[in-house]
């Protein structure tokens, strides 16, 4: 009897605790918002250097609300709208400005339960605005840069099949507001797939745990081919990456990648080089 009275004593100075944690937890919150930096050799945009080959600073901020509807921005420098383009008589697209890339976007994700027969299946819907600061160059009629696009992925463990398209009449500068030559339904198809080649083999710990590859491969068709940026010919493309990446604990991730466009020279040539040819890229960035 003493010892059983005992054992319970014990377990509830045990229990008590327990329940007063628990009772003080505090609850999950409505949204987060996360930050992130970075430093890369090279800022590639679906295959394309933006910078001419010459270093970028990254950095966005993301605020995702628990209903899964989110927020965002991120900015990068960029130089390809003042490098110019040989196709344009050696012309700059822009004026004044076109030095930084700013994008904007939201929409929401939604991923499958274990009640759902496709359990683990996310989708993500959204629209992004690519706005680039400043003034073009009208004396060779060049057209804006800012562009529209309207987004939709699917995605499942580490692979993810996504398709934007365009909704605006002009595409990174390509295209007009006339009917003869408008861009809206240009669309870039891509497929995704960032294997985790540490848990694939076992490795936890040290620095050859957080390993990842990355292998993408995608099309940007635009939708009115004539409207190239040289002359009639079609700026089309389909381009291709290839690397790797480590993250750290502490939220710092470093990697590089090979990537490859199948641009032809005429239409994407700037500042006397092909922005889409073969090239590599190695970053640090650091998420908060």
């Amino acid at each position: 009897m003493r010892k059983s009275l005992i054992t319970t004593a014990v377990l509830g100075a045990l229990a008590a605790p327990s329940f007063v944690f628990a009772a003080d937890a505090a609850p999950a919150p409505d949204y987060t918002l996360a930050y992130n930096v970075g430093l890369y050799s090279q800022y590639i945009f679906r295959g394309l250097t933006q910078t001419n080959r010459d270093p970028a600073i990254q950095g966005g901020i993301d605020f995702t609300h628990s209903s899964g509807f989110y927020l965002g921005a991120w900015a990068s420098n960029v130089s390809w709208l003042t490098d110019g383009a040989d196709g344009l008589n050696t012309g700059k697209l822009y004026q004044s400005g076109g030095s930084l890339e700013t994008d904007w976007y939201g929409g929401y994700r939604y991923t499958f339960d274990d009640k759902s027969p496709i359990a683990g299946l996310g989708v993500d819907l959204g629209i992004l605005e690519y706005y680039y600061p400043g003034h073009r160059n009208m004396a060779i009629g060049a057209h804006t840069a800012n562009t529209t696009e309207v987004y939709g992925a699917l995605n499942y463990a580490w692979a993810q099949a996504k398709i934007s398209a365009v909704v605006n009449n002009t595409a990174w500068g390509t295209g007009s507001s006339n009917a003869n030559s408008d861009q809206k339904g240009t669309y870039y198809a891509e497929l995704n797939l960032t294997p985790p080649i540490s848990d694939m083999l076992g490795v936890k710990d040290g620095l050859a745990s957080g390993i990842s590859g990355i292998i993408h491969v995608a099309r940007q068709e635009f939708s009115d081919d004539a409207a190239g940026l040289v002359g009639n010919s079609d700026p089309s493309y389909t381009d291709y990456k290839l690397g790797l990446t480590k993250a750290f604990s502490n939220g710092v991730n470093v990697g590089g990648y090979w990537t490859k466009a199948t641009t032809k020279a005429n239409n994407w040539t700037y500042d006397s080089k092909n922005i889409g040819d073969s090239t590599g890229t190695v970053y640090v960035q650091k998420t908060f």
